[in-house]
C-alpha cells in the first residue's frame, strides 16, 4: 500500500524531469539547462558550503515568520470569525492589507525601519497574515455552535472549551493557511532578502541574475524546493492526520 502511494508521486516527478530534459536538448541554449546541469551545480554548492550557508539564513526568516504570521493570524481570524460587529469593523482594513503589494510592503518596512533583520521579519510577517487571518476567519464562522452551547451547559470554561471544542473544527482551515503559508512566505522571504539583505536564498538568485547564471538560479529553487517538499511530507500530512481524529 505504501509503495503504491509512493508510485505515482515518483512518476509524476519523472515524467516532469523527461520533459525538461528533452526541452532543454531541443532548445540548445545556456537559458535552460538540463536537470544533470543543474544537479552538478547544486552538488558543488553544498559541497562549497555557500548553499548551506544562504539557505540557514532563510529558513530562520521562514520559520520565525511563519510562526509569527500562524499564531497572530489564527487568534485575530478567530475573533473576527467569533464576532459579526468585530468584523464587521475591521473587514475593510483585511481588503486593504490583502491588496497591498509585497514589494510595496516590503520597500515601506526598509525605509521606515531600516535595513535591520526586524524590518525584514516584520515585512514578510505583514504580507502573510491577512491570508491567514481570512481562512481562520471563515473556519470559525463553520464552527457547530450546539457543541460550543454544550460546552457552555457543562461549564468547561472558555479555555477547555477552546481547546477541546472550537481548535479541533478549526484544525483544517489552519492546516490550509499553513500549507498556503508555505508556498507564499517563500516567495516573500525572497524577495525581501533581494531588496535588503546581504544573505540567503534571494540575495544570491539576485546575484546569479546579474551574473546570468541560470544553472546556479535553478538549483538553489530547487534546494528550497526540496526543503519544502520535505516540510510537507514529514510533518505537515502527520499534523494533519492528527488533526482529523477528533472526528
Amino acid at each position: 500500500m505504501r509503495h503504491s502511494s509512493l508510485l505515482k508521486p515518483t512518476l509524476s516527478i519523472s515524467l516532469l524531469l523527461l520533459i525538461w530534459q528533452v526541452l532543454s536538448i531541443f532548445i540548445n541554449t545556456a537559458v535552460l539547462p538540463s536537470p544533470f546541469v543543474v544537479f552538478n551545480t547544486l552538488i558543488l554548492a553544498i559541497k562549497s558550503g555557500e548553499l548551506l550557508y544562504h539557505l540557514g539564513f532563510t529558513l530562520y526568516r521562514l520559520c520565525l515568520s511563519f510562526f509569527i504570521a500562524m499564531i497572530l493570524g489564527v487568534s485575530i481570524g478567530l475573533l473576527l470569525g467569533r464576532s459579526e460587529k468585530v468584523n464587521q469593523f475591521f473587514n475593510s482594513w483585511l481588503i486593504i492589507f490583502l491588496n497591498i503589494p509585497a514589494l510595496v510592503t516590503t520597500i515601506l518596512c526598509y525605509v521606515w525601519f531600516g535595513l535591520i533583520e526586524t524590518a525584514a521579519i516584520f515585512a514578510i510577517v505583514i504580507n502573510k497574515l491577512p491570508n491567514v487571518i481570512v481562512t481562520i476567519r471563515e473556519g470559525a464562522k463553520d464552527i457547530d455552535e450546539e457543541l460550543v452551547e454544550m460546552a457552555m451547559v457543562y461549564q468547561l470554561g472558555h479555555l477547555k472549551t477552546l481547546q477541546h471544542v472550537i481548535l479541533p473544527q478549526l484544525f483544517p482551515y489552519i492546516m490550509a493557511a499553513a500549507r498556503t503559508g508555505l508556498s507564499l512566505i517563500w516567495k516573500i522571504v525572497l524577495v525581501v532578502e533581494l531588496l535588503g539583505r546581504s544573505n540567503g536564498m534571494g540575495y544570491q538568485i539576485h546575484l546569479f541574475f546579474q551574473l546570468f547564471d541560470i544553472s546556479s538560479i535553478l538549483a538553489y529553487t530547487v534546494s528550497f524546493i526540496i526543503i519544502i517538499h520535505f516540510i510537507e511530507i514529514a510533518i505537515l500530512q502527520p499534523l494533519d492526520k492528527t488533526a482529523k481524529q477528533w472526528k
